[in-house]
């Protein structure tokens, strides 16, 4: 793949130490699929990452999964795993817990989801093809599996926001999904504070949905070069508008980091 020009990717291969690489996992590093728990990270994946590891200051994943998920999803038949890859943060429940040397750090789950779990039973009774998703600090309702899932996520929207006022937790938005959440942390806080605390000097974020909007308008905001890809799909047409480059799906974003390593190792 040939690279193009675009000062944020200039300064991350001018100064690679300094540069953080950020990625979503879920429809950016894992192709989407209608069950949540038949995901799977795409087969080139780590050895792209363990690679560009080497070269740049950080490789840090930002999802809404729970790292330990993430881990077990990032795992390959045969090759290195996401646990292999060297030096990896996992901020998972949009920075909420973080995984990184093997650890899981994170505070007490939200209280109220248990009524959450009860009630979104009650909400979706009948519906054909609706998932309800227990991500133990958070509860994601997929519509995707339904016969008409737009339809399906509308006529949730509002009983699912009523409940999440209810017991104080969000609604994040996603690709035929509606998960209810902590407050007061999205993928954009995160990277920001990560982004602190490893003194970056540039940064790359890559994701594909719209809780990934607030982590580009973090790389916007940072006062640093920055790059924004998209993994494009037709189903979110949203994020392209904020991007700087768009790669076709999870394959186009191991492609791109690939092309990234060889013109890293290139440069040395």
């Amino acid at each position: 793949m040939k690279l193009p020009a675009h000062d944020g990717l200039a300064a991350i291969l001018a100064d690679p130490a300094g540069a953080v690489i950020g990625l979503d996992f879920d429809g950016t590093l894992s192709p989407i699929v209608a069950d949540p728990a038949a995901a799977a990270v795409h087969p080139d994946a780590p050895a792209v990452l363990a690679d560009l590891a080497t070269l740049v200051g950080a490789v840090v994943i930002v999802t809404g999964r729970p790292p330990g998920t993430a881990l077990a999803l990032g795992a390959t038949p045969a090759g290195p795993s996401l646990a292999d890859v060297p030096g990896l943060v996992i901020l998972g429940h949009y920075g909420m817990e973080r995984w990184e040397a093997g650890r899981i750090s994170a505070p007490p789950p939200p209280p109220g989801l248990d009524l959450v779990r009860a009630e979104l039973s009650t909400i979706t009774a009948g519906m054909t093809g609706v998932l309800v998703e227990d991500k133990d600090r958070a509860v994601a309702v997929h519509t995707r599996r339904c016969p008409d899932p737009e339809a399906a996520l509308a006529s949730l929207a509002e009983p699912v926001a009523r409940l999440a006022e209810q017991v104080g937790l969000v609604v994040e938005p996603g690709r035929f999904v509606l998960e209810l959440r902590s407050p007061g942390m999205d993928k954009g806080r995160a990277l920001s504070a990560f982004l602190a605390e490893r003194k970056a000097r540039s940064v790359l974020f890559a994701g594909d949905d719209l809780g990934d909007l607030a982590a580009f308008e973090a790389v916007e905001r940072a006062g640093i070069p920055g790059l924004r890809v998209c993994s494009g799909s037709a189903e979110v047409v949203e994020l392209a508008a904020h991007t700087d480059i768009v790669v076709d799906g999870p394959a186009g974003v191991v492609a791109f980091l690939g092309a990234v390593v060889e013109a890293l190792r290139a440069g040395r």
